[in-house]
């Protein structure tokens, strides 16, 4: 099934356009929106057999985040979001998703994200921009797992799939 199969081109208010750009670049960013598709097929699925996407989205994401949180806690050595940067946020990571490190300590990790594989893949679906801030929060749900297995939280700030520039993601002991 094609992109233009499943929905028309939308029209949205959601600005999504990566400022840097190369072979490698897209490859990986192609399979990152791979992932957003199967989100977003699973959870249309489960909504036609009545299912909120809600109510599967957020504990089936929330245990992959915990179960690879857990993971970077043991490969990384430590529970620190030093840490947490250096197995997860690496150079590569930044430059897929354009990422800012704005400040990092043991118990701090701010970090905004300056393009989203995962809004560019459900812009390509058609989603609507209410569906794609909903698929956001949903898929976010990881990172919260990923801070709890730290001993943390993250709260979201603006995101890209809510129209911001950016994606304002800070996790905190």
């Amino acid at each position: 099934m094609t992109y233009s199969q499943l929905s028309p081109k939308r029209a949205g208010k959601i600005l999504n356009a990566p400022k840097r750009s190369n072979f490698i670049l897209k490859a990986i960013r192609r399979t990152l929106e791979h992932r957003a598709e199967w989100l977003y097929l699973l959870l249309n699925e489960a909504e036609k057999k009545g299912i909120k996407w809600e109510d599967i989205g957020y504990p089936a994401i929330r245990a992959c985040g915990n179960m690879h949180g857990r993971e970077l806690v043991r490969s990384g050595g430590t529970n620190s979001f030093k840490g947490l940067k250096k197995e997860l946020f690496t150079i590569p990571a930044r430059m897929v998703f354009e990422m800012k490190i704005l400040e990092s300590s043991d118990n701090i990790l701010f970090i905004d994200f300056g393009y989203c594989p995962l809004v560019a893949a459900w812009q390509k679906l058609g989603c609507t921009d209410q569906e794609i801030g909903r698929l956001c929060d949903i898929a976010m749900e990881g990172d919260r797992g990923i801070a709890e297995s730290y001993g943390g939280k993250m709260a979201l700030g603006g995101t890209i799939a809510k129209g911001y520039q950016s994606c304002q993601i800070r996790f905190t002991i």
